[in-house]
């Protein structure tokens, strides 16, 4: 019979017997709990030695069925020999166990150290890297993921912000009008732009430099839907007019395995409002967490929302000025 956790109190015990039943193999009493912002992530360890990540799905998040989205994904990678990490089968065949509402995947352990970018030629191989994933990514679509697009998820977020009290009433009506405002002057803009699906959280953070092996990506959970450039500018060292030479290596590298479309570029600074707007959401949707307030005080505050507003307000001034030097024909212009 299915143990079923609590996702809130996953005590070794309960953890350790839900692994061994899903796993169909014997472990050691390691748990290591590992940094997450959202799920569980244990290192655990079987008693012939080898080293597991466990993580467990922060329920309701995710359906099994987006889940499942992930996971498809990771494989057509590995089928095409892009460094990533899979989950691994299960006893019942899948890679994905559930009991009650919490879901649990299973993954090997990979080791290695933060990616530096110190030549040109580490920007190109960047470049080459995320152009595999997305000839990768554009073989398939999502059945239950994100569509990045203003109209959709940055829509979704603002209405979860505002209609769930997250904003102080003081901040409600300048937040919301800048937004609106926001959201408009950008939607068209991503009319004709294709989607595909992308890792969608493509920062360094997010890469493994393993030596003699070369680059893995890692930390496939907010995978979607959305124009391919969302993948590229996280990467960025600095706003887009500022990060020129930068674009210019990684569509140097990209153009080796995938043609990219060059006009999508003007989205970046859309993109980085619709990351801060994301971003929100997700901080609201864990604001009750014990962890989430000890260590974000102040959240939700109606000094944070200030800052905010203020953030947002440069942010569309920053838009407006990357979309007018585009229109002018500037090269991310001065």
């Amino acid at each position: 019979m299915k143990t079923n956790p609590d996702f809130a109190h996953l005590t070794p015990e309960v953890l350790l017997d839900m692994v061994e039943e899903a796993l169909g193999t014997p472990m050691t009493g390691l748990t290591i709990p590992l940094p997450s912002y959202i799920n569980r992530v244990y290192e655990l360890q079987t008693r012939s030695g080898e080293r597991l990540i466990a993580k467990f799905y922060r329920p309701g998040r995710w359906s099994r069925t987006a889940i499942e989205d992930e996971h498809r994904f990771l494989a057509d990678c590995e089928s095409m020999e892009i460094p990533v990490v899979c989950p691994l089968k299960l006893s019942d065949g899948g890679t994905l166990w559930s009991a009650g509402t919490t879901f649990l995947a299973l993954f090997p352990k990979k080791a290695g150290r933060v990616f530096e970018l110190n030549a040109d030629e580490d920007w190109v191989r960047l470049g080459r890297l995320v152009g595999r994933i997305h000839v990768a990514g554009s073989r398939d679509t999502c059945r239950d993921r994100v569509t990045l697009h203003p109209n959709k998820s940055t829509r979704h977020d603002l209405d979860f912000l505002i209609r769930g009290g997250f904003v102080t009433p003081e901040h409600r009506a300048a937040f919301e009008d800048l937004t609106s405002r926001i959201v408009e002057r950008i939607s068209g803009l991503f009319t004709g732009v294709e989607f595909i699906r992308i890792h969608g959280d493509f920062h360094r953070g997010n890469l493994l430099d393993r030596p003699g092996e070369g680059l893995m990506v890692i930390d496939f959970d907010d995978m979607m839907s959305g124009p391919p450039v969302h993948d590229l500018w996280l990467l960025l060292p600095d706003l887009a007019r500022r990060s020129r030479r930068e674009i210019s290596l990684i569509l140097e590298g990209y153009g080796q395995f995938r043609e990219f479309e060059y006009p999508s570029l003007r989205l970046i600074e859309c993109l980085r409002f619709m990351r801060i707007v994301y971003y929100l959401a997700w901080c609201a949707r864990q604001a009750d967490d014990y962890d989430f307030r000890t260590n974000h005080p102040d959240w939700g505050s109606d000094l944070f929302w200030q800052r905010e507003l203020l953030d947002l307000t440069h942010q569309f001034q920053v838009i407006m000025e990357h979309l007018v030097a585009w229109e002018e024909g500037r090269f991310f212009g001065e």
